[in-house]
């Protein structure tokens, strides 16, 4: 990788980093803090939309955040998002019942920037090397997620809750500053120069492309799931293994850790023999047998509790850490460049509505059907997902071809016709030398259809 591209995938890490801890610190000891601190925090149900609140207003509002990016730039969005993050941190700070609690979540969600910070992420690297980018990305995720599992009990006693909400307030102001001094600025052909609009129609082509939906069901699946296990198994290992809850850093923090020494090298292998494909269906496999194991795991004796807990954590941060990687990298290289923010906008919101769910959902099984019931909803879930990915296509390897086109009087126009074609992601111009800079999948487009178009507009 470049210079360029390990600055921005440092930066944009520590930037997600900052933000991700704020939310991670809370996820271990809410559940027990809610039942016995906050007014109406025995109502599982309800803890469970304090947890998925964040993501509702995520869900809601992540396509207006990414369209936003790319009309007026992806720093200025970021930047508003984390202020509107730190208010909503604030805001639960003073929380003596659930309900100001979600509402504090609520507003937390609506700094709404993993869109935008996904599609810089895409602008400021190459194709070849976007998978490691996001990879970067998540482990930075996971690393502060294993952090927050030693911290968070240590905070809670120190601090309380009320003293973490405000700290993950801080760490969002402290986000800003590395978005502003640390992150570089997009190149001026990555935002697309004075030509970038953003239009219905772009929407419209997000929604309706077979392969993103693909994704986004697998999004929505991967963290709908992850959240509602996390509703049971905080409680699953105080109530059943006698896991005092500030223990419980010593069963996730090898879990995680172990997790990222495994996921690095299939990654890599994969993205060097052009089988992310394969991999990514094998790691849907792995995640649909994980929830099998959680579902068995609840059941067994006492003394297995938590040896059990601690190999099935394992196996399942090393897939979801691999699909995380994955999911947006594959979602980049599908959407064509100028609706690249929107693409990953609709991804977010379906990350964000699946996150909503998983609270809700959690919760409400867990209160009126058990634990068990959880876990048969995720083998349910991670199934139809493992199915409806089945039929998916590898986006292939993106190469550049240059064209010359002559004396071009509407280059937006004809480049609407270039992108079309099959096989053509994305389209630029140089009018000093008359060229097109077409950037293509080899095995896919027809050269033939794109010199008949350049043939006729000229």
């Amino acid at each position: 990788m470049s210079a360029l591209e390990w600055r921005a995938g440092l930066s944009l890490a520590s930037l997600f980093a900052l933000r991700m801890l704020g939310l991670f610190l809370i996820l271990p000891v809410f559940a027990v803090h809610a039942a016995t601190h906050l007014a109406g925090g025995d109502n599982k149900t309800l803890v469970g939309a304090a947890l998925g609140a964040y993501g509702l207003t995520q869900g809601i509002l992540q396509i207006p955040f990414g369209m936003a990016s790319d009309r007026f730039g992806r720093k200025p969005v970021i930047v508003f998002g984390l202020v509107l993050f730190a208010v909503g941190s604030f805001v639960a700070a003073g929380a003596s019942d659930i309900w100001v609690t979600i509402l504090g979540r609520c507003l937390q969600g609506a700094g709404a920037i993993s869109a935008a910070v996904m599609a810089l992420a895409a602008d400021l690297t190459r194709d070849e090397h976007r998978t490691k980018i996001m990879a970067m990305i998540g482990a930075s995720i996971g690393l502060t997620f294993a952090l927050s599992l030693v911290a968070a009990p240590a905070l809670y006693r120190g601090i309380g809750m009320g003293g973490m909400f405000e700290l993950i307030g801080a760490l969002a102001i402290a986000a800003i500053a590395v978005a502003l001094y640390l992150v570089p600025s997009p190149p001026a052909e990555a935002r697309g120069g004075e030509e970038r609009r953003v239009e219905a129609a772009s929407l419209r082509g997000v929604l309706t492309n077979t392969e993103l939906l693909r994704l986004n069901v697998g999004i929505f699946v991967l963290h709908m799931v992850q959240v509602a296990i996390f509703v049971v198994i905080p409680l699953t290992l105080v109530h059943s293994a006698g896991l005092d809850v500030q223990s419980h850093w010593k069963l996730y923090l090898p879990a995680v850790l172990i997790s990222f020494v495994l996921m690095m090298p299939p990654i890599m292998a994969a993205e060097k023999r052009g089988r992310i494909r394969e991999l990514f269906l094998a790691t849907i496999g792995v995640m649909l047998l994980v929830q099998i194991g959680f579902a068995a795991w609840v059941s067994t004796s006492l003394s297995a509790v938590v040896l059990a807990a601690t190999v099935l954590l394992t196996v399942f941060f090393f897939a979801f850490n691999i699909l995380e990687a994955t999911l947006p990298s594959l979602v980049t290289r599908i959407a064509p460049v100028s609706a690249r923010g929107t693409a990953i906008g609709v991804y977010n919101t379906t990350q964000a509505l699946g996150l909503a769910a998983g609270g809700v959902l959690g919760g409400w099984l867990a209160q009126h059907l058990g634990n068990v019931a959880v876990f048969v909803f995720g083998i349910a879930a991670v199934a139809l997902w493992l199915l409806c990915a089945r039929g998916m296509r590898a986006p292939g390897q993106l190469e550049q071809r240059t064209l010359r086109v002559g004396s071009v009087h509407n280059h937006q126009d004809l480049r609407e016709k270039l992108v079309r074609l099959r096989g053509v992601r994305d389209v630029s111009f140089d009018p000093v030398q008359g060229i097109a800079i077409l950037q293509v999948y080899a095995e896919q487009w027809d050269e033939q259809a794109v010199l008949d178009i350049i043939g006729g507009s000229a």
